[in-house]
Protein backbone atom coordinates (compact mmCIF):
# COMPACT_ATOMS: atom_id res chain seq x y z
CA UNK A 1 0.00 0.00 0.00
CA UNK A 2 1.23 3.50 -0.65
CA UNK A 3 2.24 5.94 -3.30
CA UNK A 4 -0.83 8.11 -2.97
CA UNK A 5 -0.25 11.74 -3.95
CA UNK A 6 -2.21 14.95 -4.19
CA UNK A 7 -2.03 14.80 -7.98
CA UNK A 8 -3.43 11.27 -7.93
CA UNK A 9 -6.32 12.14 -5.64
CA UNK A 10 -7.09 15.70 -6.73
CA UNK A 11 -10.48 16.67 -8.13
CA UNK A 12 -9.24 19.29 -10.57
CA UNK A 13 -11.18 22.04 -8.76
CA UNK A 14 -8.45 24.66 -8.67
CA UNK A 15 -10.49 27.37 -6.94
CA UNK A 16 -11.04 25.09 -3.91
CA UNK A 17 -8.09 24.52 -1.58
CA UNK A 18 -6.80 20.96 -1.23
CA UNK A 19 -9.78 19.47 -3.09
CA UNK A 20 -9.31 15.72 -3.43
CA UNK A 21 -11.05 12.41 -2.92
CA UNK A 22 -10.78 9.10 -1.12
CA UNK A 23 -11.52 7.26 -4.35
CA UNK A 24 -8.78 4.88 -5.45
CA UNK A 25 -7.53 4.00 -1.96
CA UNK A 26 -6.98 0.27 -1.47
CA UNK A 27 -8.19 -1.21 1.80
CA UNK A 28 -6.21 -3.97 3.56
CA UNK A 29 -9.00 -6.31 2.42
CA UNK A 30 -8.08 -5.56 -1.20
CA UNK A 31 -11.30 -3.68 -1.88
CA UNK A 32 -10.96 -0.23 -3.46
CA UNK A 33 -12.80 3.01 -2.66
CA UNK A 34 -15.02 3.98 -5.60
CA UNK A 35 -14.05 7.14 -7.45
CA UNK A 36 -16.05 10.36 -7.41
CA UNK A 37 -18.17 9.81 -4.29
CA UNK A 38 -16.17 10.73 -1.16
CA UNK A 39 -14.74 14.23 -1.61
CA UNK A 40 -12.77 16.38 0.83
CA UNK A 41 -11.13 19.80 0.78
CA UNK A 42 -11.27 23.43 1.82
CA UNK A 43 -14.23 25.77 1.98
CA UNK A 44 -16.33 26.71 -1.02
CA UNK A 45 -16.20 30.43 -0.24
CA UNK A 46 -13.98 31.24 -3.24
CA UNK A 47 -15.16 28.52 -5.60
CA UNK A 48 -15.68 29.55 -9.20
CA UNK A 49 -18.92 28.91 -11.07
CA UNK A 50 -17.10 26.27 -13.13
CA UNK A 51 -16.02 24.34 -10.05
CA UNK A 52 -19.43 24.65 -8.41
CA UNK A 53 -21.02 23.37 -11.61
CA UNK A 54 -18.58 20.44 -11.64
CA UNK A 55 -19.59 19.48 -8.11
CA UNK A 56 -23.22 19.55 -9.18
CA UNK A 57 -23.08 18.10 -12.69
CA UNK A 58 -20.01 15.84 -12.67
CA UNK A 59 -20.10 14.57 -9.10
CA UNK A 60 -23.86 14.95 -8.46
CA UNK A 61 -23.06 16.30 -5.01
CA UNK A 62 -25.79 15.44 -2.50
CA UNK A 63 -24.44 16.85 0.78
CA UNK A 64 -21.84 19.35 1.98
CA UNK A 65 -20.51 19.04 5.53
CA UNK A 66 -18.91 22.17 6.99
CA UNK A 67 -16.73 21.69 10.10
CA UNK A 68 -15.82 25.38 10.53
CA UNK A 69 -16.65 27.66 13.44
CA UNK A 70 -19.55 30.10 13.35
CA UNK A 71 -17.05 32.96 12.92
CA UNK A 72 -15.45 31.30 9.89
CA UNK A 73 -18.82 30.55 8.33
CA UNK A 74 -19.99 34.13 8.87
CA UNK A 75 -16.81 35.64 7.44
CA UNK A 76 -16.54 33.30 4.42
CA UNK A 77 -19.82 31.50 3.73
CA UNK A 78 -19.83 28.60 1.29
CA UNK A 79 -21.19 29.26 -2.15
CA UNK A 80 -24.23 27.20 -3.03
CA UNK A 81 -23.96 23.99 -5.04
CA UNK A 82 -27.11 23.24 -7.01
CA UNK A 83 -28.80 20.10 -5.72
CA UNK A 84 -26.61 19.75 -2.63
CA UNK A 85 -27.81 20.08 0.96
CA UNK A 86 -25.55 22.12 3.25
CA UNK A 87 -25.02 20.78 6.80
CA UNK A 88 -23.06 22.53 9.55
CA UNK A 89 -21.19 20.36 12.06
CA UNK A 90 -18.74 22.67 13.89
CA UNK A 91 -15.80 20.57 15.04
CA UNK A 92 -14.80 22.95 17.83
CA UNK A 93 -16.80 24.03 20.86
CA UNK A 94 -15.86 27.68 20.49
CA UNK A 95 -17.01 28.80 23.93
CA UNK A 96 -15.23 26.00 25.82
CA UNK A 97 -12.02 26.36 23.83
CA UNK A 98 -11.88 30.07 24.47
CA UNK A 99 -12.51 29.60 28.20
CA UNK A 100 -9.77 26.95 28.40
CA UNK A 101 -7.27 28.97 26.36
CA UNK A 102 -7.09 26.24 23.72
CA UNK A 103 -7.75 28.36 20.64
CA UNK A 104 -5.93 31.09 18.78
CA UNK A 105 -7.33 34.64 19.12
CA UNK A 106 -9.80 35.56 16.39
CA UNK A 107 -7.51 38.25 14.97
CA UNK A 108 -4.88 35.57 14.22
CA UNK A 109 -6.93 34.33 11.29
CA UNK A 110 -6.93 37.67 9.49
CA UNK A 111 -3.31 36.95 8.47
CA UNK A 112 -2.55 33.55 9.97
CA UNK A 113 0.92 32.94 8.55
CA UNK A 114 2.41 36.23 9.62
CA UNK A 115 0.66 36.05 13.01
CA UNK A 116 2.20 32.64 13.61
CA UNK A 117 5.67 33.85 12.63
CA UNK A 118 5.37 36.52 15.33
CA UNK A 119 3.79 34.31 17.99
CA UNK A 120 4.92 30.70 17.40
CA UNK A 121 7.54 31.09 20.13
CA UNK A 122 4.84 31.61 22.76
CA UNK A 123 4.25 28.56 25.04
CA UNK A 124 0.48 29.06 24.96
CA UNK A 125 0.43 28.98 21.13
CA UNK A 126 2.58 25.85 21.15
CA UNK A 127 0.15 24.25 23.62
CA UNK A 128 -2.80 24.98 21.31
CA UNK A 129 -0.93 23.35 18.43
CA UNK A 130 -0.04 20.25 20.46
CA UNK A 131 -3.57 19.81 21.72
CA UNK A 132 -5.60 20.57 18.60
CA UNK A 133 -6.08 17.04 17.25
CA UNK A 134 -6.29 15.51 20.71
CA UNK A 135 -9.13 17.88 21.60
CA UNK A 136 -11.05 16.85 18.50
CA UNK A 137 -11.03 13.14 19.32
CA UNK A 138 -11.55 13.53 23.09
CA UNK A 139 -14.18 16.29 23.27
CA UNK A 140 -17.77 15.12 23.82
CA UNK A 141 -18.97 18.07 21.74
CA UNK A 142 -16.75 17.18 18.80
CA UNK A 143 -17.55 13.48 18.97
CA UNK A 144 -21.23 14.36 18.57
CA UNK A 145 -20.42 16.40 15.46
CA UNK A 146 -18.48 13.59 13.81
CA UNK A 147 -21.15 11.10 14.80
CA UNK A 148 -23.68 13.28 12.98
CA UNK A 149 -21.35 13.52 9.98
CA UNK A 150 -21.01 9.74 9.70
CA UNK A 151 -24.70 9.06 10.21
CA UNK A 152 -25.61 11.55 7.51
CA UNK A 153 -23.29 9.77 5.09
CA UNK A 154 -24.90 6.46 6.01
CA UNK A 155 -28.23 8.09 5.14
CA UNK A 156 -27.06 9.37 1.74
CA UNK A 157 -27.72 6.52 -0.70
CA UNK A 158 -27.13 8.51 -3.88
CA UNK A 159 -24.67 11.13 -5.05
CA UNK A 160 -21.33 12.30 -3.71
CA UNK A 161 -20.61 13.95 -0.37
CA UNK A 162 -18.08 16.71 0.32
CA UNK A 163 -16.70 17.58 3.76
CA UNK A 164 -14.50 20.53 4.54
CA UNK A 165 -13.14 23.02 7.01
CA UNK A 166 -11.16 26.11 6.02
CA UNK A 167 -7.96 24.57 4.64
CA UNK A 168 -9.25 21.02 4.20
CA UNK A 169 -6.61 19.35 6.35
CA UNK A 170 -7.25 19.24 10.13
CA UNK A 171 -10.95 19.01 10.96
CA UNK A 172 -11.43 17.60 7.48
CA UNK A 173 -8.57 15.19 8.21
CA UNK A 174 -10.25 13.83 11.33
CA UNK A 175 -13.48 13.40 9.36
CA UNK A 176 -11.58 11.49 6.69
CA UNK A 177 -9.83 9.36 9.33
CA UNK A 178 -13.04 8.13 10.95
CA UNK A 179 -14.72 7.54 7.59
CA UNK A 180 -11.71 5.63 6.25
CA UNK A 181 -11.64 3.58 9.43
CA UNK A 182 -15.31 2.71 8.95
CA UNK A 183 -14.43 1.53 5.43
CA UNK A 184 -11.73 -0.75 6.88
CA UNK A 185 -8.59 1.36 6.48
CA UNK A 186 -5.59 0.73 8.72
CA UNK A 187 -3.41 3.32 10.47
CA UNK A 188 -0.97 3.49 7.54
CA UNK A 189 -3.64 4.52 5.03
CA UNK A 190 -5.26 6.98 7.42
CA UNK A 191 -1.89 8.67 7.94
CA UNK A 192 -1.15 8.69 4.21
CA UNK A 193 -4.44 10.42 3.47
CA UNK A 194 -3.77 13.02 6.17
CA UNK A 195 -0.21 13.61 4.97
CA UNK A 196 -1.19 14.34 1.36
CA UNK A 197 -2.23 17.84 2.46
CA UNK A 198 1.47 18.61 2.97
CA UNK A 199 1.93 18.48 -0.80
CA UNK A 200 -0.70 21.16 -1.34
CA UNK A 201 0.75 23.50 1.33
CA UNK A 202 4.45 22.76 0.73
CA UNK A 203 5.45 26.11 -0.79
CA UNK A 204 3.49 28.14 1.75
CA UNK A 205 5.07 26.25 4.64
CA UNK A 206 8.58 26.67 3.25
CA UNK A 207 8.00 30.43 2.93
CA UNK A 208 7.11 30.77 6.61
CA UNK A 209 9.77 28.30 7.76
CA UNK A 210 12.40 30.72 6.49
CA UNK A 211 11.14 33.28 9.01
CA UNK A 212 11.46 31.19 12.20
CA UNK A 213 14.35 29.44 13.91
CA UNK A 214 13.42 26.77 16.46
CA UNK A 215 11.93 23.29 16.10
CA UNK A 216 9.10 24.32 18.42
CA UNK A 217 8.18 27.22 16.14
CA UNK A 218 8.31 24.98 13.09
CA UNK A 219 6.02 22.47 14.81
CA UNK A 220 3.45 25.23 15.28
CA UNK A 221 3.73 26.24 11.63
CA UNK A 222 3.36 22.64 10.50
CA UNK A 223 0.19 22.30 12.52
CA UNK A 224 -1.57 25.44 11.34
CA UNK A 225 -0.12 25.97 7.86
CA UNK A 226 0.44 22.39 6.69
CA UNK A 227 0.30 19.07 8.56
CA UNK A 228 1.87 17.80 11.75
CA UNK A 229 1.91 14.03 11.53
CA UNK A 230 3.31 13.60 15.05
CA UNK A 231 0.41 15.47 16.63
CA UNK A 232 -2.17 13.78 14.39
CA UNK A 233 -0.84 10.31 15.16
CA UNK A 234 -0.83 11.15 18.88
CA UNK A 235 -4.58 11.69 18.58
CA UNK A 236 -4.98 8.28 16.95
CA UNK A 237 -2.86 6.78 19.74
CA UNK A 238 -5.22 8.40 22.26
CA UNK A 239 -8.19 6.70 20.58
CA UNK A 240 -6.48 3.31 20.87
CA UNK A 241 -5.52 3.92 24.50
CA UNK A 242 -8.86 5.36 25.60
CA UNK A 243 -11.22 3.08 23.65
CA UNK A 244 -9.10 0.04 22.82
CA UNK A 245 -9.38 0.39 19.05
CA UNK A 246 -10.67 2.63 16.28
CA UNK A 247 -13.58 0.20 15.85
CA UNK A 248 -14.60 0.76 19.47
CA UNK A 249 -14.35 4.52 18.92
CA UNK A 250 -16.62 4.28 15.88
CA UNK A 251 -19.20 2.06 17.55
CA UNK A 252 -18.96 3.84 20.91
CA UNK A 253 -18.92 7.66 20.98
CA UNK A 254 -19.40 7.96 17.21
CA UNK A 255 -22.54 5.80 17.41
CA UNK A 256 -22.05 3.67 14.29
CA UNK A 257 -23.79 0.30 14.27
CA UNK A 258 -22.35 -2.77 12.56
CA UNK A 259 -25.06 -2.51 9.89
CA UNK A 260 -24.04 1.14 9.29
CA UNK A 261 -20.45 0.04 8.69
CA UNK A 262 -21.64 -2.72 6.38
CA UNK A 263 -23.80 -0.22 4.45
CA UNK A 264 -20.87 2.17 4.01
CA UNK A 265 -18.58 -0.59 2.76
CA UNK A 266 -21.17 -1.96 0.36
CA UNK A 267 -21.84 1.51 -1.08
CA UNK A 268 -18.34 2.91 -1.35
CA UNK A 269 -16.06 -0.10 -1.92
CA UNK A 270 -15.68 -2.28 -4.98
Amino acid sequence: MGGYTFSGQKLGLDSIANARELGGYVMPSGRVVKRGLLLRGGSLAKATKEDLDALSEKYHLAKIFDFRTSMEVKQSPDKEVTGARYLWFPAFDEESQEMEGMSLPSDAYRDLGNWLVKNANMPEVQAVARGMYLSMVSSDFTQVQYAGFLQNIVNTPDGAVYWHCSQGKDRTGIGSAVLLAALGADRELIMQDYSISAEFYKEELEYYFRQVNTDEEKAVLRTFISVNSDYFEAALDHIDKEYGSMYNFLTGPLCLMDNDIEALRNRYLE
